[in-house]
């Protein structure tokens, strides 16, 4: 229940007044850079026992429009989302490269910055990455409405045909993001996380989608219910190829590195899509792993989402004390933005973190550009023919690889905000994997080369000579079989760069230069 004391009203109301007055003189610890520290936090709103109003959609959900009697001013704050809707940017545009890399994949057609979550039943069905082709897994994390559809008729129902199930659902009430998602229809019970965990004020959270608890299990215990909450959608995940059911791939925070999850799919032989028409690669598309990215950073510990995108207010005219749903950056909000100041000081937070951004950003696209020419430089060795099936089959895979780690980071959408240092790990690994496969399949191209210059060489040059560059071809020839095909006891993308690859290299150069000094 919002929170209604007088007293503390007056009390809170006072405080306020105060910050104001010493913000505004500058007496604030006599740093530079000044915040309007909120007196307020999580611990003055109080959620109550509630009587669940009756739901109006079809289903049985009850919708925020049915819970706005009980929490005017949560929902009012919920609806606040339909305010974001400028700030979409078209990443295809902003970064062309991405069309390369998701050739053949929807996301070649139409890829854009989400907006709020009051627009995510209309923007899921206005994509170009929808159609009637489609599935109606697509639904999972745009409607609460959905979720209730598979608990109601079962795995198969992501299987179902995405427009017949979207126009159903609206038809019956169905709503965007909203209460459901997050709260179920009873605010104060606990579902799927460890109640000796958390307070009173965190027991209203629940997982709603049933692939969550699914996956994790108790391993979900583990996880903040303010992180998982959100992260129920904020996360990578795959759809099944034989039921298509929305899953995680994994199944504890410790699976939940880009590496292991790599591991994972390879494990079960996974992919999203081919490149039939250029490299062949069977690929993988991540989707959002804020909430993976997250668990690995510095504030996994101490911050939760709600911490740092859900303010806690007071509305002006009745001084009610509660939670903002509006999902707003920290870096718009004064608040929020003193709660960093309690650990980075006077610190410029939003210099800081754009700071971070810059160099993601930058660095995404060198990387990304990077990828893209090696796509190319392999599309072309594909339609060369001049490769064997296993050398292109080895390039085909340090592709995959060093795709998924640079998408790992390019999709999650803190731009680095959340984990830095994970996010130029990823770009890191991405960039080691081109360079491996990019000698890797210059030294291919070099042998072809050498092998051309020795037949053309035969009867022009003396045999001694020809028998000498045959045998460093040969001998080239198996350092590079040991290299390609990971003969090494070290990882593949390291074998790549390792001795085996240099030795062949030198014995092409040695013979090279013995058939033009003849």
């Amino acid at each position: 229940m919002e929170k209604r004391n007088q007293a503390a009203k007056l009390i809170i109301g006072a405080v306020v007044v105060i910050i104001a007055v010493l913000a505004l003189a500058g007496i604030v610890a006599g740093r530079d850079i000044v915040y309007k520290a909120s007196p307020l936090s999580r611990e003055d709103v109080t959620y109550g026992e509630a009587e669940a109003p009756a739901a109006t959609s079809a289903d049985g959900t009850i919708s925020a429009n049915d819970w706005a009697a009980v929490y005017p001013h949560i929902v009012e704050s919920l609806h606040m989302t339909s305010e974001y809707t400028d700030a979409q940017e078209d990443y295809l545009e902003v970064d062309p490269y991405l069309k390369e890399l998701y050739a053949q994949y929807g996301f070649a057609k139409d890829y854009k910055s989400a907006r709020g979550h009051e627009y995510t039943m209309l923007d899921v069905i206005e994509t170009l990455r929808t159609g009637e082709n489609s599935f109606a897994s697509c639904l999972t994390c745009k409607t609460p409405n959905f979720t209730k559809y598979v608990e109601e008729n079962g795995v198969a129902a992501y299987k179902e045909n995405f427009l017949k199930v979207h126009a159903k659902l609206m038809a019956n009430g169905g709503e965007n993001v909203s209460c459901y998602t997050c709260h179920g229809n009873t605010p104060n019970v606990w579902h799927a996380v460890d109640p000796e965990k958390a307070d009173s004020k965190t027991t209203n959270l629940t997982v709603t989608h049933t692939y969550v608890s699914k996956a994790l299990g108790d391993n979900a215990k583990a996880i903040d219910p303010g992180v998982l909450a959100c992260g129920q959608c904020h996360i990578e995940y795959y759809f099944d190829p034989t039921t298509g059911e929305t899953s995680m791939p994994y199944h504890s925070v410790e699976e939940m590195t880009p590496e292991a999850i790599y591991a994972y799919y390879q494990s079960i032989g996974f992919s999203d899509w081919t490149q039939t028409d250029s490299t062949g690669a069977k690929l993988l598309k991540v989707q959002h792993p804020e909430m993976e990215t997250y668990l690995y950073g510095k504030h996994a510990g101490t911050l939760s989402c709600a911490d740092c995108h859900m303010p806690v207010v007071q509305d002006a005219n009745d001084l009610t004390i509660y939670h903002s749903h509006s999902l707003v950056s920290p870096l718009d909000n004064e608040a929020l933005l003193a709660s960093c100041a309690e650990c980075h000081g006077d610190t410029d937070m939003v210099a800081f973190v754009h700071n971070i951004q810059d160099r993601v950003t930058a660095e995404e696209k060198r990387v990304g550009n990077k990828l893209a020419a090696f796509r190319q430089v392999l599309t072309d060795a594909v339609q060369a023919g001049m490769l064997s099936d296993a050398v292109l089959d080895d390039l085909r895979e340090v592709y995959r690889e060093a795709q998924w780690f640079f998408d790992f980071c390019y999709v999650e959408n803190s731009e680095g905000a959340h984990n830095s240092d994970l996010s130029m790990h990823c770009l890191e690994v991405a960039e080691a994997l081109v360079n491996a496969g990019t000698e890797e399949l210059n030294a291919a191209n070099d042998l072809i080369t050498l092998g051309q210059a020795i037949d053309q060489a035969n009867g022009k040059v003396d045999v001694s000579v020809i028998a000498e560059a045959r045998g460093m071809l040969e001998e080239a020839q198996k350092f590079f079989d040991l290299c390609y095909a990971g003969a090494s006891d070290t990882p593949r993308h390291a074998a790549l760069s390792s001795q085996y690859l240099k030795n062949a290299q030198s014995l092409i150069k040695q013979a090279t230069q013995k058939l033009a000094a003849k």
